[in-house]
């Protein structure tokens, strides 16, 4: 299921207000391992989800992170970065 993901950047919108983009680089059946991500708690800005993955999409990804292990059970959805509209 991962497999065509690894090596892409993905945004997983999690169930926490949290949002991370990143790319993925291995999945098992708790975690995925995601390098060069970009963390962001929507709790510390006046943006909301839509508007704060579409500007990492336009502007790019600004890694705070070198390496992250995500629990799985916590994830809403995920997306190839590459998917959201750019308009």
């Amino acid at each position: 299921m991962f497999d065509d993901l690894l090596g892409k950047t993905i945004v997983l919108d999690m169930a926490s207000p949290y949002v991370f983009i990143g790319t993925l680089q291995a999945a098992d059946d708790l975690f995925l391992v995601l390098v060069d991500v970009d963390v962001h708690d929507l709790r510390d800005s006046s943006t909301n989800r839509e508007t704060y993955v579409h500007e990492a999409r336009v502007h790019g990804v600004t890694p705070n992170r070198s390496r992250t292990l995500v629990y799985r059970n916590q994830i809403v959805s995920m997306s190839l970065l590459d998917n959201v509209h750019a308009e």
